[in-house]
């Protein structure tokens, strides 16, 4: 009888450590995936801006350190891999952006330009959509390094390999704020 009880409590442990490494991998596929989201609409967002770079060039052609800006923060934008330096990068091409938005309010024809007006409007559905991308991708962590960190998961996760994850932050207060796209 002793041997069938410790039999059912082994068999408990077991199935308790199996559920939660399961749960653990779960999570950080959920955070790998919403990762992916977040890339996914960042190459929307890079995609999109060389288009409106050549659309605004044909105005203010002389705006070229402008122009410049732009394509070397989405060139390190792309080549960012960790949360904390693609936030970096994004930063700077936000502010990139802003920049080429303030060149484009001097140029009236520009923003009466049907292709610059379709371009903003898809820039600001993007920026919504990174935003959104952002906030799952940090909630998720948020909800794996809680549990890598509480007990009893903790005792099991920093042996199975399970790290903790950055969040996607920014670090200046103008980079929090989504590029204005209104003339």
């Amino acid at each position: 009888m002793a041997l069938i009880i410790g039999l059912v409590i082994l068999a408990a442990i077991v199935l308790f450590l199996i559920a939660l490494y399961n749960g653990l991998v779960q999570l950080r596929v959920r955070a790998d995936s919403a990762w992916s989201d977040i890339d996914v609409q960042l190459k929307r967002r890079h995609d999109l801006i060389p288009n409106l770079v050549e659309t605004v060039k044909g105005y203010a052609a002389h705006e070229k350190s402008t122009f410049e800006d732009i394509a070397k923060f989405r060139s390190m934008a792309m080549q960012a891999t960790t949360p904390a330096d693609r936030a970096q990068a994004e930063g700077q091409l936000t502010m990139a952006l802003k920049s080429l938005f303030a060149v484009a309010e001097a140029y009236p024809q520009l923003r009466a330009n049907e292709n610059f007006m379709s371009l903003q409007n898809s820039l600001a559905q993007i920026e919504s959509d990174i935003q959104n991308s952002r906030r799952y991708y940090n909630a998720v962590v948020r909800d794996y390094n809680t549990r890598i960190q509480s007990f009893p998961a903790n005792m099991i996760a920093g042996s199975m390999g399970f790290q903790p994850r950055q969040f996607f932050e920014l670090d200046a207060p103008t980079e929090r704020q989504v590029p204005s796209v209104k003339f």
